[in-house]
């Protein structure tokens, strides 16, 4: 439940409602901003149009200009503050903040649409009032006579340049002339300028010195030309000039056959076709611009005054905008707050109701009334939550006692529940977490309760029993599998249960054997002893007697009694087998007893080579030596044979190892570790029951009888594979049980020392 109480939501609701002082202030002075804004702008408009007494003057029209500039300066810097606000609140990520904008911008738009259509009209029409036809005349005019003045200097720059190119012309050829007698060509010169009525006719160069010169009636000043002007001469490309406000016209020529001279032209026009003509086009266009200036700064004025007037307008639209906006959002803003508050987990949140709130009031009220159910349903679902934990928590409880694993799968055939049992047959850890398991198929987990499923599926029984052999850790566990059907909700899931009987079926199996053992030994041994005397006694008193076929005598002797010798041992094993006697345990060092039972193997077998990994100090335990040596003794037998029994291996390449190590928890641990044919892949847990072997020579009785002694001491037996170091092949068998004393476990073993090996003997 929510820790919060209700009187205290309200007033945090309340709290986050209620405006800032500063935004209180400022929504007290707008209205009275805006009120004075639309009278000063309407004021303005009546002085403007002549409907007031008072003459709209330079002074006046700058008094009013202020005015209404101070107070759009005042809108806007209220419409500012607004709209840092809304960007503040949408940067912010507030409640609102996005329909805040939209309605601003739509009321904005709203606004400023009409006020630019009419700010477009407006100046149309006062352009075309303020633009009289005779302006355009005037206009005309002016252009006509531009373009007639520019067509007759046109004219003159074209005619003179190109006589200046037949004087030239005419120059270069009479250049041997000006080398022998200057008189003549200035003579020639002259006359040729008199032809043309060029007005002076002179040979200059770029430094200004005249070569020659020859004027008219009224002489022209030579004005030098600028450096350019040659240049472009030079590129035998006349140049035209004009003079004295264009009543002078200059042609300047390169002459080819002189060096660096220049043929210099200059004519003067008629008066009354260059300078009255300018002077008249001056004055039409100073006419002109007498006008259009008048013109441009009426509409300037106009234009100035009903952009301040049209700003008024829209700032006070935005600003009403802004206004209705606020009273829109304020509501829906108030009830987004209060839902995020509910998606939080605080249901006892109230909206705010108030009366201008009008049609949006309803939607707050509904709102309330959604959170009061809201809070009676989340009450009711706490209680029925509660329940619901306390079953949960008892029925986890009876799982986690039950040794038995117990899975729960859904219709789809995915694991939805393991109890601590099921956990660690599916390899999960006590405290590990259970993802990789939990909604995982069952058939991917444990795929030999794939069958039963489908039985289960093709089926109607609600409850199916059935037997399974899983191989965990490479030993065999036999499990007895109740799958009962349970529905609900439209969909039926199911409940496995699997109980590990292993051992029980060991132990039925192990009592059977032995119960077989002890008659068997009770009804075969008692004629055996009779057979082996009475052989002996035929081979005693009737050996000398017979004289032929003595050898066979002899050997059918000999074979009696050594089968029946054989016999014997075999009703031994039954007999130890049945009559197992109870370990005795006291506390010895399992090292010596180690050392001692490899002594008697090393001695044994010479050919094999054997190592002991044993901690360097003593390693206490309780244990019956005389059973544990047997045992020992017994499997390293076994390892002997594995490798007597592997063709592959060379003699003398056999090899044992004797692991000894104690853990933390003080599990004693025994590995005898070999290079031999090792065990099969499949079933070798049954290897661990009576007469069971895969040995031709083998009774079946020395790994139970092992079994049965570590099962005396609280521990067990493994059959494992050796390590992929010893050669991909052998057999790895774990021999472990409890210390049972207080000694504190021991390190792991160093590597062996190279003392500890036997090397085989040849």
């Amino acid at each position: 439940m929510n820790d919060t109480q209700p009187g205290e939501e309200r007033a945090a609701a309340t709290a986050a409602t209620a405006e800032p002082r500063g935004r209180r202030v400022i929504s007290r002075l707008a209205p009275i901003t805006v009120t004075l804004a639309l009278v000063s702008a309407f004021a303005t408009f009546l002085v403007l149009a002549g409907f007031s007494p008072i003459v709209p003057k330079s002074a006046v029209v700058l008094d009013l200009f202020l005015a209404n500039a101070i107070i759009i300066l005042v809108l806007l810097a209220l419409i500012a503050f607004e709209g840092f606000n809304l960007i503040a609140a949408r940067r912010a990520g507030a409640a609102g903040a996005r329909l805040h904008i939209r309605i601003v911008a739509l009321f904005s738009v709203v606004a400023a649409v009409p006020a630019l259509i009419i700010a477009i009209v407006a100046s149309i029409t006062l352009e075309r009032g303020l633009t009289p036809a005779f302006l355009q005349d005037v206009r005309g005019y002016i252009l006509r006579t531009a373009d007639a003045v520019k067509s007759y200097r046109e004219t003159q720059c074209e005619t003179l340049l190109r006589e200046a190119n037949l004087t030239a012309s005419d120059l270069d050829r009479s250049k041997p002339i000006f080398a022998s007698d200057r008189t003549m060509f200035h003579d020639y010169l002259a006359s040729r300028a008199r032809f043309l009525g060029f007005t002076t006719t002179a040979m200059i160069k770029r430094d200004g010195e005249i070569v020659e010169r020859v004027d008219a009636a009224t002489p022209l000043r030579v004005v030098q030309p600028e450096p350019t002007d040659f240049d472009d001469a030079q590129r035998r490309e006349p140049v035209c000039l004009e003079l004295e406000q264009g009543r002078t016209f200059v042609a300047l020529r390169v002459l080819p056959a002189f060096e660096d001279v220049f043929l210099y032209i200059a004519r003067r026009v008629a008066p009354f076709a260059s300078a009255d003509l300018s002077d008249s086009a001056a004055n039409l266009v100073a006419l002109y611009d007498l006008f259009d200036e008048q013109r441009r700064h009426i509409e300037i004025a106009f234009a100035t005054m009903y952009v301040l007037l049209a700003l008024i307008m829209l700032l006070s639209a935005v600003w009403l905008g802004l206004s209705v906006a606020n009273r829109l959002v304020a509501p829906i803003r108030r009830l987004i707050h209060a839902t995020d508050q509910v998606s939080s987990g605080n249901l006892y949140v109230q909206v705010p109701i108030k009366r201008t709130d009008g049609d949006l009031a309803s939607l707050g009220t509904t709102f309330n009334k959604m959170t009061a159910e809201l809070r009676i349903q989340q009450n009711r679902l706490i209680t029925t939550n509660a329940l619901l934990d306390e079953r949960r928590m008892f029925t986890e409880a009876v799982l986690s006692g039950v040794p038995a694993a117990v899975i729960g799968v859904d219709s789809q055939g995915r694991i939805s529940v393991l109890n601590p049992s099921a956990a660690k047959l599916v390899g999960v850890g006590e405290g590990e977490p259970r993802d990789g398991v939990i909604d995982a198929p069952l058939v991917s987990v444990i795929p030999e309760l794939a069958p039963l499923i489908d039985q289960a599926r093709a089926g109607r029984a609600r409850v199916l029993p059935g037997q399974i052999t899983l191989v965990r850790a490479g030993r065999d566990r036999i499990f007895n599998v109740r799958l009962t059907a349970a529905a609900g909700t439209g969909q039926q899931g199911y409940v496995i249960t699997l109980d590990d009987i292993t051992d029980l079926i060991f132990a039925q199996r192990t009592t059977a054997w032995a119960d077989v053992a002890r008659r068997i030994a009770h009804e075969i041994k008692n004629p055996l002893t009779p057979i082996q005397l009475s052989a002996e006694r035929l081979k005693r008193k009737y050996g000398r007697l017979i004289t032929e076929d003595r050898e066979v005598f002899d050997q059918c002797t000999e074979t009696i009694i050594r089968q029946v010798d054989d016999i014997k041992r075999m009703v031994d094993e039954f007999s130890s087998f049945a009559r197992m006697p109870k370990a005795m345990l006291e506390r010895d060092d399992l090292g010596e007893c180690v050392r001692q039972v490899m002594f008697l193997m090393r001695v044994g077998h010479p050919e094999i080579a054997f190592e002991e990994h044993l901690p360097e100090h003593p390693v206490v335990a309780r244990f019956d030596r005389r059973l544990l040596s047997r045992a020992l003794t017994n499997i390293i037998k076994n390892a002997t044979e594995g490798i007597a029994a592997r063709r592959d291996l060379p003699r003398g390449k056999g090899r044992i190892v004797i692991d000894l190590q104690r853990s933390s928890d003080g599990i004693v641990s025994i590995d005898v570790i070999d290079n031999g044919i090792g065990f099969p892949a499949e079933n070798r847990q049954r290897l661990l029951e009576p007469y069971m072997t895969t040995r031709s020579e083998g009774t079946g009785l020395g790994l139970a009888i092992v079994a049965k002694i570590l099962e005396d001491h609280g521990g067990g037996i493994e059959l494992l594979d050796a390590p992929a170091d010893e050669g991909d092949t052998g057999a790895r068998i774990r021999l472990h049980f409890p210390a049972g004393d207080d000694t504190p476990g021991l390190p792991e073993p160093a590597a062996p020392k190279a003392s500890q090996a036997t090397e085989p003997t040849m």
